[in-house]
């Protein structure tokens, strides 16, 4: 069964894929609004169908890339305009766009006996994208290497050293990939069921990306190994922050967000109150401000986002925003731009001013990308 719906699903996209008229953006991009200010986020539109949006901060969509089943994240490379959306997990298709349209789509698929888990990354030099996966026969998870150049055929592979990656990033040296391996895994024949998750080791790995070789491993400690480390972003300090999902029991969540490492233990964000439970056990997504001063964390089960100071690690302000996971650095300092299952982005600027977008008919998925 597993194997004709992925058959059903890489035929509808490969027919989505040529039909170039239709994937065309209806505004393209040009030279006039190239230094403007957009995100991109995937979306289930108001007929039930899915997209990647690309909208301005004056409330235009200005592309509208139609997908035949839903995405996850999108890996941009700034330098030549370029993103890749992933869908999610377990997913079995990519699709590379242009921010301006100039270029049709294209999709592409990871081996038969492979699935993504809805994340990937450009190399340095955005010739290659890293992509979270997981070798269905192993149970084990992989990072796939995709040639961008060569029509995103797929090159390689090397181990993530862990289970269920999920959120892979490059970091600031341009060849460490910081891996957070959440510790489960999926069984495409069920779709999103979980397995081993009794079983979970998870941890934050840190990998050159040239070689494929493990620099270091920091672990989830195992007193709360049912944390699922998902999520990942570094400061301009070199500090890789993470957020997480609890898989026990609720009243038992301890801090979903903390820090990692090469040569730092992975540490959980300790507050004054029970903070995972508050959160209610699920961290949807991380980032950090253009100034590196705020890290932020979404809380879509509960509503929240929370703030954190970079350097202190002390939980520092919140806001209540229903159903919002998505968030990406905004324009100016201290600023985060916000997405929402309920088609809003928030823009929220350093200096408490807040704005916010309604895109009629249009559900946010996870992320949001400044592109």
């Amino acid at each position: 069964m597993a194997i004709d719906r992925r058959q059903l699903l890489i035929g509808s996209l490969a027919a989505l894929g040529a039909a170039r008229p239709a994937l065309v953006a209806a505004e393209s991009l040009g030279e006039a609004v190239a230094a403007e200010t957009f995100y991109a986020s995937g979306a289930r539109r108001a007929d039930g169908t899915y997209a990647v949006l690309v909208v301005a901060e004056d409330g235009r969509i200005l592309r509208e890339i139609p997908m035949s089943a839903r995405g996850h994240d999108i890996a941009v490379y700034h330098a030549l305009r370029r993103a890749v959306i992933f869908a999610r997990r377990p997913g079995f298709f990519a699709l590379a766009f242009d921010i301006d349209g100039r270029r049709a789509p294209h999709v592409f698929t990871p081996p038969a006996d492979r699935h993504f888990y809805g994340h990937g990354v450009f190399s340095h030099d955005g010739r290659l994208v890293y992509a979270t996966e997981h070798d269905v026969d192993s149970g084990e998870g992989v990072i796939g290497i995709y040639d961008t150049t060569g029509k995103w055929r797929r090159v390689g592979e090397f181990p993530s050293h862990g289970v269920g990656p999920h959120e892979a990033i490059l970091m600031s040296d341009g060849r460490t990939l910081a891996i957070a391996n959440g510790g489960f895994g999926n069984d495409p024949a069920t779709g999103r069921e979980s397995i081993g998750v009794a079983d979970m080791a998870p941890n934050v790995a840190f990998v050159d990306v040239t070689t494929g070789a493990l620099i270091a491993l920091q672990a989830v400690p195992s007193a709360i190994n049912l944390l699922s480390v998902r999520h990942l972003v570094e400061t301009p300090a070199g500090d890789i922050w993470f957020g997480s999902q609890w898989q026990g029991a609720l009243e038992d969540t301890p801090g979903l967000i903390g820090r990692v490492g090469r040569d730092t233990p992975l540490t959980v964000l300790e507050a004054s109150a029970p903070l995972g439970l508050a959160l209610k056990g699920y961290i949807g997504a991380v980032a950090v401000s253009g100034d590196g001063r705020l890290v932020a964390a979404s809380a879509p089960l509960a509503g929240r986002v929370v703030y954190a100071d970079a350097g202190t690690g002390r939980i520092v302000h919140e806001v209540a925003i229903r159903d919002s996971s998505g968030i990406t650095p905004a324009s100016g300092a201290g600023a985060f731009a916000m997405s929402t299952g309920k088609g809003v982005v928030r823009l929220e600027s350093g200096n408490g001013a807040v704005r916010e977008l309604q895109f009629a008919g249009a559900e946010f998925d996870n992320h949001l990308r400044r592109v």
